[in-house]
């Protein structure tokens, strides 16, 4: 076993941040260190906050991360933030707001850009989630950017999916029910204090109502007011009850399993994309591909499939 390794697996935050850095920069070594690193992972239970913007959900997962440390809990954070078009990196904007908590020995808080990444998360949010789950974190919480119908990518890593919403949105929960609105295991109707919360709430429980149906669970609404720390207690004693259910239902196994598996074609879409675009042999092909593309002596399509032929050789 690796230096690295041992130190992650110690809990070393400063091993754990290098470990990250490897898997956001696809540096081979992070690879060889995450085969060693798997085996020891598995224990810490995944809560996913999403949720649209102005939601209040850094401060919600702040408090979130107050509360689990009040009851013994180490906490792994990873904030998934929208990518500086300059450096390609996270701007930080969560990490900012998160910053009170960085004296806690119990809490490691990485920030994370999506770096062109659809669905709400960032390509190495796996490898981050299992590097802080060796490492000893009980909880690891992962808040995505501000998402709309599509960026639901969540669900695949999470055990429990929060959505997080705000009075006042009205009729427009009608229009995000398609996406977010049916990824939720709990509804969070976070700054309670808002004039329309009733309405919301009132709106999420009809939407709730059309989907319930005998055997489902019902999934709960809460409110909180996360400035205040209002209704957090209440809001991870529901996680606990949902990690309950899916434990005796047989649905936490089947999570794994799928995360595993959205892990798994994220690594292959990133050898291939690496492949195809970096190695020497494919490089000036596809400058000759696009060049018949422009020229419209080529279709999109037949170029791909060109590339595919060769790569399935």
């Amino acid at each position: 076993m690796s230096e690295l390794a041992e130190r992650v697996l110690s809990g070393d935050p400063r091993a754990i941040a290098r470990l990250i850095s490897y898997s956001e920069d696809g540096d081979p070594r992070g690879a060889e260190e995450m085969k060693v690193i798997h085996p020891k992972a598995g224990n810490a239970y995944v809560i996913g906050v999403t949720g649209v913007m102005g939601a209040g959900k850094s401060t919600l997962v702040c408090e979130m991360a107050r509360e689990l440390r009040r009851r013994g809990k180490t906490v792994g954070i990873v904030a998934v933030d929208p990518t500086s078009p300059f450096s390609g990196g996270a701007l930080l904007g969560d990490r900012i707001r998160m910053n009170e908590l960085v004296s806690d020995e119990g809490i490691f808080i990485r920030s994370m850009g999506t770096r062109g990444m659809l669905g709400g998360l960032a390509s190495a949010v796996f490898d981050a989630v299992e590097i802080l789950d060796a490492s000893g974190k009980d909880v690891v919480i992962v808040e995505t950017v501000g998402v709309g119908q599509a960026e639901v990518d969540i669900i695949k890593i999470a055990d429990t999916t929060m959505v997080v919403l705000v009075p006042g949105l009205g009729d427009s929960i009608q229009t995000i029910k398609a996406g977010i609105m049916e990824i939720a295991d709990i509804f969070v109707v976070n700054k309670a204090d808002r004039p329309g919360i009733e309405r919301t709430v009132a709106e999420l429980e009809s939407l709730i109502d059309l989907s319930h149906g005998p055997g489902i669970r019902r999934v709960p609404v809460l409110q909180t007011t996360a400035k205040d720390s209002k209704g957090v207690t209440e809001l991870l004693d529901e996680v606990n009850a949902h990690e309950a259910y899916i434990r005796s239902s047989g649905r936490f196994d089947e999570r794994r399993k799928a995360r595993y598996q959205a892990e798994l074609v994220e690594i292959i879409r990133k050898r291939l994309m690496t492949l195809i675009f970096d190695e020497d042999k494919f490089k000036g092909r596809i400058e000759s591909l696009l060049e018949r593309i422009q020229q419209k002596e080529m279709d999109p399509y037949s170029a791909a499939e060109e590339i595919l032929a060769k790569l399935l050789k």
